[in-house]
């Protein structure tokens, strides 16, 4: 079911930076930084190399906001879903009740998903192990296997992801600033919080890391996209 989401095509959205960076800090080396924050606020502010960097976070930002409702409503029609088969008797009916639950979910999000690019969709299969527990690999092993072959070949090895891709903020740079973003998200009431069912402490991982943003391997990418425009003029 939450794999149904993974459907991808070609037609997807072109990548840009945002312009806007005047609401963030840029630490330099040396300086010391002093921060009010409000009460309910536990986490400190994200701390960045340079004005630059800023732009990246906010473009991969943009990406978490997109991505994480689908992964949250993937979570809910799982939980409606086991709820659900929980109290029924007959193995045909449970059949039928799990074609009908993907169906819908498909002809819910589908042609959104479509529009989705690589970063987005590798994004989404991450939030997927968050909100659910579960890879995407393992959504689809224990809902039905038959789909695995399926969507291998059509979403996996196309876009070059893995549907076993875990959720890990603690060791995986990436992972920490998609927690990051939907931490302060959740604190200033712009996306509502669905709690995890992975265990970790993001404060302590936060506090660990000194809030320090990395953007170098987005950079690096915009740095590919812009070389392989160059070449093809």
């Amino acid at each position: 079911m939450s794999i149904s989401l993974l459907t991808f095509s070609q037609k997807r959205e072109t990548d840009s930076l945002p312009k806007n960076i005047n609401d963030y800090i840029f630490v330099k080396p040396g300086d010391s930084v002093v921060i009010q924050l409000q009460e309910i606020k536990l986490l400190p502010k994200p701390k960045f190399n340079s004005r630059e960097d800023i732009r990246y976070y906010l473009w991969f930002k943009k990406k978490v906001f997109k991505t994480y409702p689908f992964a949250k409503l993937a979570s809910e029609r799982l939980d409606s879903l086991n709820t659900r088969l929980a109290k029924i008797q007959s193995k045909s009916k449970k059949r039928k009740y799990t074609r009908l639950i993907q169906s819908y979910i498909e002809g819910e999000f589908t042609d959104q998903i479509k529009k989705m690019t690589t970063t987005e969709g590798r994004i989404l299969i991450k939030l997927i192990h968050r909100q659910t527990g579960k890879t995407a690999f393992n959504n689809i092993k224990s809902l039905r296997s038959g789909w695995k072959a399926f969507w291998y070949n059509t979403t996996a090895n196309v876009f070059k992801l893995s549907l076993k891709t875990t959720y890990n903020p603690a060791t995986v740079n990436e992972d920490f600033l998609i927690e990051q973003i939907l931490q302060t998200a959740f604190l200033d009431g712009y996306l509502k919080a669905q709690d995890t069912k992975l265990n970790f402490d993001f404060l302590e991982i936060s506090t660990n890391n000194k809030s320090q943003i990395n953007v170098e391997e987005y950079k690096q990418m915009f740095s590919k996209y812009k070389s392989k425009r160059k070449n093809k003029k």
